[in-house]
Order: C-alpha cells, then structure tokens, then sequence
C-alpha cells in the first residue's frame, strides 16, 4: 500500500467527518428552531433548551461518526477498530447524557400542571416531593445503566463480564453500601419513607428546633429548611422519621392565632370584643371563619384577654396577630387608659420624720388620727397596693 493511497484515504475520512459533523449540527439546528417555536406557542417552559441541546448534539455527533466510519473500510484494520470502539463509547455516554436531560425535562412538563405559588397548593406541594425524589433515582438508574453499557462497548471479555456483574449485581451493592454506610443508607431510606408517607412537602412551614422556616428542598440524604430571617437548617432526612416536629401545613395552610391583652377589673369586655371584630373585619388578613375575645385567665392584678383569629396561611396569621395588638393598645389607650395595667404604691411617713407637738403649737396628732391622715394621703388603706 503506498504512501500516496493512504494520505488519498486518510483525506477522505477526514473529508468526511467533517461532511457528518457539518449535517448533524445543520440538523441540531433545525430541530431545534422547531422545537423552541412550538414551545412559544404553549404556556411554559420546560427547558429544552438547557436540558437537551447540548446532549443531542453529542448524539447526533456520535451517530455521524459511526456512519462515517463504515466508509471507511480500507483504513488498517487496528486504527479502524479502535476509531470504532471510540465512536461506541460518546455513543454511550451521549445517550446516558440525553436520558439524564430527558428526565428533567419530563419532570419540568409533568410539575407545570402542579403550581406551588396557589392559594391551594396541597396536592401541587405533594407531587413536587415525590418528582424530585423519584428523578433522583431514575438518574442514579441511568449512570448505573450507562456504566454496564460503557463496559460492554469495549472489546474485551473481561470487561464484559464486569458489565454485566455490575448490571446484575445493584441489589448486593445497595446491601454492601447499607453496612457499610449505615447513616447514609438511613437516609436513602428515610427518604422513599418521607417521598410515600409524606410527613413533610416542599413548601411545608415546619417549626424544627424552635426554628420557623419552610422546605426549601429535599434531597436524597438532607432537608433544608429556609428560616425566616433567611438562615438555612439542613436536617438529615432521618430526623423527620425519628424525631417530633411540627407541620403546620399537613392537611391545610388554615391556622389560629391568638394574641394576648392585660387589663385592669375596670375594664369593660364587650366594647373590646366589638373593637377586635371590627379590626379583624377591616383587614384582609382575616379569612373569616374565626374571631372572638374571651377573658381566660385573673391574677391579683390584671385580667388577661384572649383575642382569637382565623387567617388562610401562617404568614397572613403572623401579620394578623401583630395588627390586633396594635390597634387594641391604641383603642385602650384612646378610650379606656385607665384599663391598662397600673401598679399603686402607698407611701407611709417614717417614723423619725413624724410631725411632734412641739412643731404643731404643743397640739400632736394621736396616733389614730395619723394613721387616718396617711392613709387619705396615700389614696387608700394603709399599705394597699
């Protein structure tokens, strides 16, 4: 074979790859220009873009250049085979890379129906959970399959037996990872435990520690939780399947809230229950199913007031319940400012101080009449509060 042949057909493969390479990009580009004008023509956007344009482009590549390689049969043999066994093996990864953009996509088409923003969001808030978990092990199945595959590709009997024990053998390794992984198989567990049971959602306003926050995300070994001051708690997925925590939107966002007045025994009930009625009425906090004011409990000095009002989420029953406090405290201070809490002090004369005949014209007050005189001066009984 001489020199001369070999350059004419090492040009001609060259010549064409370039030709495959030049088809498949035209190609990427008009699928893909179809595929963004019909999406603008429905509601949503489901990330093909992002999720899919690079990886068919490594696809479309990959199938070119197997086709270009079946031209190429007097091109010796060992340099053909290993071209081969390359263009089998981004053939592999690039099908691995699309199905992996295909499941997001997917799960970004199947959650536009389910909005997370609604007034009623239960059913939007379970079906996210429960997507994003199950994408998570659909993606895990994909590396493992693409794996076993890529290990097939390659010419070598040993390497298959491999790829096929490690396709055969994902029940043993999931065994072997839980001892020797005891914490992490936990959470894997716990966290199929949390995507069936659904003791908690995305978007769930859970109180965790003494912390007030909201599922931000739920992965497959932790849960973060966003506080309100814009702190983030991870907490172990294990931690919602061992440990006591509150939920405030289990079955609905719905809540009570109460706010608490203390006031003195002249205060009269009713005008502050038509008060509280007709600020919770006023204001769109309030979702109308609740309001009322009761006394519920007496000290020696005061008598507390409960406000009790109804709002549709917790935030709204936050804003709420600072708006009742407010506007009682100017409507007792406005109309009744004797009502609020005051505590009377009787000062009593000392003993050295006291008045003598001498200083009196020789005339000294008995000691009744100076008890009596004291105890007008303090506004009562002598030593009542």
């Amino acid at each position: 074979m001489s020199f001369s042949f070999l350059r004419s057909e090492w040009l001609y493969g060259i010549a064409l790859l370039v030709l495959i390479a030049v088809l498949a990009n035209y190609a990427h580009r008009f699928l893909f220009k179809y595929l963004r004008k019909q999406q603008s023509t429905i509601r949503g956007r489901f990330g093909l873009q992002k999720h899919l344009a690079r990886p068919t482009r490594a696809v479309l590549l990959a199938i070119g250049l197997r086709i270009a390689l079946s031209f190429m049969s007097k091109i010796p043999a060992g340099i053909l085979d290993g071209l081969d066994q390359l263009a089998e093996c981004l053939l592999v990864l690039s099908v691995g890379w699309f199905a992996v953009g295909g499941i997001a996509v997917f799960e970004a088409v199947f959650l536009s129906r389910y909005d997370t923003s609604a007034a009623d969001n239960l059913l939007a808030r379970r079906v996210h959970t429960q997507i994003q978990f199950f994408r998570r092990i659909l993606i895990a199945i994909v590396f493992l399959l693409d794996a076993g595959a890529l290990l097939w590709t390659l010419h070598d009997v040993r390497l298959w037996k491999f790829g096929t024990g490690l396709l055969a053998s994902a029940g043993l390794v999931s065994l072997v990872m839980a001892a020797a992984a005891k914490s992490t198989a936990s959470n894997l567990i716990a966290g199929l435990q949390i995507a069936l049971s659904e003791p908690i959602r995305i978007d769930d306003v859970v109180v965790i520690q003494n912390e007030w926050g909201r599922i931000e995300e739920i992965t497959s070994t932790y849960v973060a939780v966003k506080i309100w001051d814009e702190r983030r708690l991870v907490v172990p997925l294990s931690y919602f399947i061992e440990q006591p925590f509150e939920n405030w939107t289990r079955n609905t966002s719905r809540l009570l809230g109460t706010t608490f007045l203390y006031v003195n025994y002249s205060v009269p009930i009713e005008p502050l229950r038509e008060e509280l009625r007709r600020i919770v009425s006023g204001s769109q906090l309030w979702d109308g199913r609740v309001c009322g004011l009761q006394v519920t409990n007496l000290t020696d000095h005061s008598v507390e007031l409960r406000c009790l009002m109804s709002a549709s989420d917790s935030s709204r029953m936050f804003d709420l319940r600072c708006l009742v406090r407010e506007k009682m405290l100017a409507f007792l201070a406005d109309y009744y400012p004797h009502a609020l809490p005051a505590l009377r002090v009787a000062v009593q004369q000392d003993k050295e101080s006291a008045v003598t005949p001498s200083e009196t014209g020789g005339h000294g007050a008995l000691p009744g009449e100076q008890e009596n005189a004291e105890g007008e001066a303090s506004g009562g009984p002598r030593g009542a509060l």
